[in-house]
């Protein structure tokens, strides 16, 4: 089974990020340019430690708590509406236990995180296209032993 590390490898390497005092307006804008679901929310007032993670915002954050509630985009700030009890992963975790967390605590979007270091996402697409080529690598070798 593939770790965490091994998903990484194949992904770009950059990680998009916000602040939390930021407009959501500016996430949504951010989100719909890079045509992501999801920014990790982080704050960089310690500037000797890098930027932490402080929370993750979504779509269906600003669907359920922007949208829904009648709020301002321009006007609320990210740190109102993002989800702060934020599930991470580490880089030796295995696309199994992603899978569980994800399924687990709702989520489609989990930060990979070693020693505090934000070192990428895995969004729950990036689960099913490794769970798959994963299957079909299975399939092909059986394939293989049964025609021999």
């Amino acid at each position: 089974m593939k770790t965490v590390t091994q998903l990484l490898a194949g992904k770009p390497t950059e990680i998009w990020t916000i602040n939390a005092s930021q407009p959501v307006i500016d996430a949504i804008k951010y989100m719909a340019e890079k045509n992501i679901g999801a920014l990790l929310v982080t704050d960089l007032t310690d500037t000797t430690r890098g930027a932490q993670l402080t929370g993750i915002i979504s779509e269906r954050d600003y669907a359920r708590k922007v949208i829904l509630q009648g709020k301002s985009s321009r006007e609320t700030p990210v740190a109102e509406i993002m989800s702060t009890n934020v599930i991470s992963v580490g880089p030796d975790d295995t696309i199994d236990t992603c899978m569980s967390l994800m399924t687990q605590h709702n989520v489609r979007h989990l930060p990979v995180l070693e020693k505090e270091k934000i070192v990428g996402v895995l969004s729950i697409g990036d689960l099913v296209r490794a769970t798959i080529a994963d299957q079909q690598a299975t399939i092909e070798q059986l394939s293989g032993y049964i025609m021999s």
